[in-house]
């Protein structure tokens, strides 16, 4: 009796091994594993090529679980459950009473057993660690995969034949949304594994793919500029007045290059004093509807990291700067009015959002899903493409679950909304 119940407990394991070792190798993430393998683990690299013919290895799976069922069943009603039934009748039950009580608990103890120290507890092991199991059971699944090689190629064929006659023959979709990487981030930041000011930054380069210069730039109503035919000392104090190294030289309605503070530095410091025009620099220009990544590459061929932004009628927009793709990662260093914050959460639950935040980030924080088709960068241009026109004071729009009030204007500028809830 002693030696059935040891059989039926190793059976059981055996089984545990077999769903822990198919749930790591499944979970496991090739690049951890990857990484694993770039160190010089043996192992991580037999788990990868588990992982990368998962048909191979589940039949082998399938096949060990498969086999240890049977074992197990045989064992539980043949052997341990007639001796339950025997004793049972020696003491005095009828024989078809000790028959079904004796097989039937028999089964029902087993099964139980078999689901929490087979199935559920190796499983939940495997969910925690699914790299570390998955290298540790990698050589012996390889080795069981190569045994039974003739039944799992047969297996192997079987399926992928079945998968074709209903139409999933094609390889399942293995690619990382943007959704599944924002979920890890908060993973890591709630597991105190990153900080709260590096997972906005980590945010932040997400959200750069997906803007346009227009969304990164400095609007033309902000651009300090100068005028083209400005004497030295006039230029000199537009430098002493913005504090900025670099201007955009403007002319009429257009901008004809930009003048840097360094040039006016070394023209001092090698001769007599410079003629302005003669240090104006040409600067590139870009497309408002520009991608980011574009445009970073343009800055990055530059020396200068300046370029002009223009719009397909060929109108100055405003500028794109290096510290525009910094600010839009850290938050930003501008002291101008930025230094607000872009959006606050007021007592009722409503927010109180600026007009210049950028779309992405307002989606991000509300969880507003902003329509594909619009082409905006802010919340005030997403405001204005849910009106088709300029909104006056108080108006508001509907839109989903959110109600957006205008409460506040600056000239034909949308300065601040109200963003509140309809329904919850």
């Amino acid at each position: 009796m002693l030696t059935d119940l040891l059989i039926v407990l190793v059976l059981t394991l055996l089984n545990g091994a077999f769903a822990m070792s198919e749930l790591a190798i499944v979970s496991s993430r090739p690049a951890r594993l990857r990484a694993m393998e770039a160190r010089g683990s043996h192992r991580a690299a037999q788990a990868l090529r588990l992982a990368e013919h998962p048909g191979r290895f589940l039949s082998t799976v399938q096949i060990g679980i498969t086999l240890v069922g049977i074992l197990a069943g045989a064992y539980s009603g043949a052997r341990i459950g007639a001796r339950f039934a025997d004793g049972l009748a020696g003491a005095g039950l009828s024989r078809q009473a000790a028959d079904v009580i004796g097989i039937g608990g028999a089964v029902v103890l087993i099964t139980y057993i078999s689901l929490i120290i087979g199935e559920l507890v190796p499983k939940r092991i495997a969910l925690r660690n699914p790299e570390g199991i998955a290298v540790l059971v990698a050589p012996v699944m390889t080795v069981l995969s190569l045994a039974a090689a003739p039944l799992v190629w047969l297996l192997d064929v079987s399926g992928r034949a079945v998968l074709f006659l209903i139409g999933q023959s094609g390889k399942g979709g293995q690619s990382v949304t943007d959704e599944e990487i924002r979920s890890v981030l908060a993973e890591a930041h709630a597991a105190d594994v990153i900080e709260p000011e590096e997972m906005e930054m980590m945010a932040g380069v997400m959200r750069l793919a997906d803007r346009s210069a227009r969304g990164l730039m400095t609007p033309r109503h902000e651009v300090e500029t100068v005028a083209h035919d400005a004497d030295l000392a006039a230029v000199l104090q537009r430098f002493k007045e913005t504090g900025y190294s670099r201007l955009p030289v403007e002319k009429g309605d257009d901008i004809e290059g930009a003048y840097f503070l360094r040039d006016f530095l070394d023209a001092f410091g090698s001769g007599p004093k410079p003629v302005p025009s003669a240090l104006l620099r040409q600067v590139p220009i870009v497309s408002d509807r520009a991608d980011a990544l574009d445009v970073l590459k343009v800055l990055r061929e530059g020396r200068d990291h300046l370029a002009l932004v223009y719009d397909e009628f060929g109108h100055f927009e405003g500028i794109v700067t290096s510290g525009d793709f910094l600010g839009a990662i850290t938050g930003g260093f501008d002291g101008d009015e930025k230094d607000e914050p872009p959006i606050v959460e007021r007592d009722d639950g409503s927010w109180l959002v600026a007009g210049w935040m950028p779309a992405d980030e307002f989606r991000d924080t509300l969880g507003v899903q902003l329509p594909d088709e619009g082409e905006y960068d802010t919340v005030a241009g997403f405001i204005l493409s849910l009106m088709e026109r300029l909104p006056e004071l108080g108006e508001h729009v509907d839109y989903g679950d959110w109600r957006f009030e205008v409460v506040d204007l600056d000239g034909r500028r949308i300065d601040k909304v109200l963003a509140s809830r309809t329904r919850d």
